[in-house]
């Protein structure tokens, strides 16, 4: 008996079986982005949409299938059906999805999908209610199940592939075609037989029949294709909040943005909080909103990224906005899309940077100063000295012990980062290589600045020196007696020798007076008097406290 299949159910049926592997390839990549419950949940979602547009495809080509007589089918064995494409695609992806699965494995579950493809056909076939009676040719039989499994390990290698979009959708139109013509090439193995004698019940339209099935399948399908975009956007959404880094998109023309949770956050914008389109740019001041707006036009007129770093207005917040045009297959600009990051912490590095390398060039000009100053010291004390002192050794004994005694001053001015010294600490350094019941002090804490303690410091150590020498110090009973204190913002301090030898005015003036005079009575704005009782040398001064910026040399 001769039997036809109408054209238009063959042409719809071959289009539900591409459209369905396309989808089930796109959930296979959507289930191997997943861990856990959620990759078993987009596995069942991929074997469930395959099956059904397996079983569709085959439903929909049975509906085209004209025997010469009215066809109808049985209920239960047409679900069985549907349950075996369902369940065998179910079990081959589990099979091919493990990772690390040996070789065998996908030949394996293909053989599993293709017998159970072969199977869901068959048994639909069983299904079929009509006046003829069906047979089948044994070699098409086999030819169909050879097909089926083919195709079945096909698309298995084709959904473990990680590929382009051309080669998914390549790999679909194979699988589709294949699948087809597995279905084609089993319904070329039917032989009627004319049977006038079986029962026939009428059905429904199969053209509305047909309809129903595939319009049924195709909305699955585009909601299984829906949900799958709708996670990976989620997926792209979590990865960039996890990161700190907020998104957000805009239709064109200009409409209210779409903002992240993050993105919100970076805005204080509250959560609930209704969004208008200029809902960016409200959040900047408006010496920046012109900038903004330059820069976002150049953007939407396709010249240049959107990439600009603002400052939340009102706030010492910063964040730096990216943006990108997003055009149709036409061309046509349809939306623009970016990020924004909290770049506060990165901003205040910048400043903290920049203030270094100024905390740097104060210091270095700073230490260009000191450098020069001592210099100049050292240059005055090696030219009075030299005019003192009739031979090279003692030049060279009196030198080095006044350039130890400006290191020892200069050691104090860094131990008190070069901005205050008290004047007692002064004084026991100078005075420390002498004995205890020689020396006496007695005055209030006072903070001499550096230009005071150098000079100060020079002053000392030259007294000291003398009183060693000549003075007080020279003798076992000999007392230094400095006592000072503080009257309206005046150092008061008085040096007093006395117990040594007797004491007589010299006749000629040495160093030390020459350096008493230029660095306490010129550069520091003091005064000082020395006096020679026979009793015990005396030394007085008076010494403003307040800060100079003149130079010691």
């Amino acid at each position: 008996m001769h039997h036809d299949h109408i054209s238009l159910f063959a042409a719809v049926a071959v289009a539900v079986a591409i459209l369905g592997a396309w989808t089930a390839l796109d959930l296979f990549g959507r289930m191997r982005a997943h861990l856990g419950s959620a990759r078993l949940k987009w596995l069942g979602v991929a074997a469930l949409v395959l099956g059904i547009s397996i079983w569709s495809m085959h439903f929909i080509a049975m509906l085209g299938f004209d025997p010469g007589s009215p066809v109808s089918y049985e209920v239960g064995l047409t679900f069985v059906s549907f349950l075996l494409a369902v369940a065998g695609t179910g079990v081959a992806f589990l099979t091919a999805s493990r990772p690390g699965s040996k070789r065998y494995v996908l030949p394996a579950g293909g053989l599993l999908m293709g017998l159970s493809i072969v199977a869901m056909h068959y048994v639909g076939m069983a299904a079929v209610r009509t006046t003829a009676t069906l047979g089948y040719r044994p070699a098409l039989v086999v030819l169909s199940v050879l097909i089926a499994m083919v195709a079945s390990t096909a698309a298995l290698a084709a959904a473990r592939r990680e590929r382009s979009q051309g080669w998914r959708a390549l790999a679909a139109v194979i699988l589709g075609l294949a699948i087809a013509s597995m279905h084609y090439t089993g319904m070329a193995a039917v032989i009627l037989a004319p049977a006038s004698h079986v029962p026939h019940a009428g059905g429904a339209s199969p053209v509305a029949l047909a309809a129903a099935v595939t319009a049924g399948c195709v909305i699955i399908l585009f909601l299984a294709l829906g949900a799958s975009i709708l996670d990976q956007r989620t997926n792209v959404l979590s990865a960039i909040d996890a990161g700190g880094v907020g998104f957000w998109e805009a239709a064109l023309p200009l409409r209210s943005p779409i903002l992240s949770d993050r993105a919100r956050e970076i805005l204080s914008i509250p959560r609930d909080a209704r969004l208008g389109p200029t809902e960016i740019g409200d959040r900047l001041s408006p010496e920046d909103l012109p900038f903004h707006l330059a820069a976002l036009a150049r953007a939407m007129a396709g010249e240049a990224d959107y990439d600009q770093e603002w400052r939340l207005a009102g706030t010492d917040r910063w964040f730096h906005l990216r943006g990108r045009l997003i055009r149709s297959r036409s061309g046509r600009p349809m939306r623009m899309s970016g990020v924004i990051t909290d770049i506060t912490d990165r901003r205040q590095a910048y400043q903290a940077l920049a203030d270094s390398e100024r905390q740097q060039r104060i210091l270095i000009n700073e230490l260009n100063h000191r450098v020069k100053n001592t210099l100049a010291t050292v240059q005055s004390i090696a030219r009075q000295t030299a005019r003192r002192t009739p031979d090279i050794k003692m030049f060279t004994t009196l030198f080095e012990a006044r350039l130890l005694a400006l290191s020892n001053t200069q050691n104090l001015l860094t131990a008190g980062n070069w901005e205050w010294v008290d004047l007692r600490e002064l004084l026991v350094q100078e005075l420390a290589p002498y004995a205890d019941e020689q020396v006496y002090l007695s005055g209030p804490s006072v903070s001499l600045n550096p230009l005071q303690t150098q000079g100060l410091g020079m002053a000392f150590h030259e007294l000291a020196v003398n009183a060693a020498k000549y003075g007080a110090l020279s003798a076992a009973g000999g007392l230094v007696r400095v006592d000072w204190s503080v009257d309206k913002g005046v150092l008061l301090l008085d040096w007093v020798e006395s117990g040594g030898p007797a004491v007589r005015s010299p006749e000629r003036r040495g160093f030390g007076s020459d350096l008493i005079d230029s660095t306490i009575n010129r550069s520091l704005n003091g005064s000082a008097a020395l006096a020679y009782p026979p009793e015990g040398f005396a030394f007085s001064l008076r010494l403003p406290l307040g800060d100079t910026s003149e130079s010691v040399a």
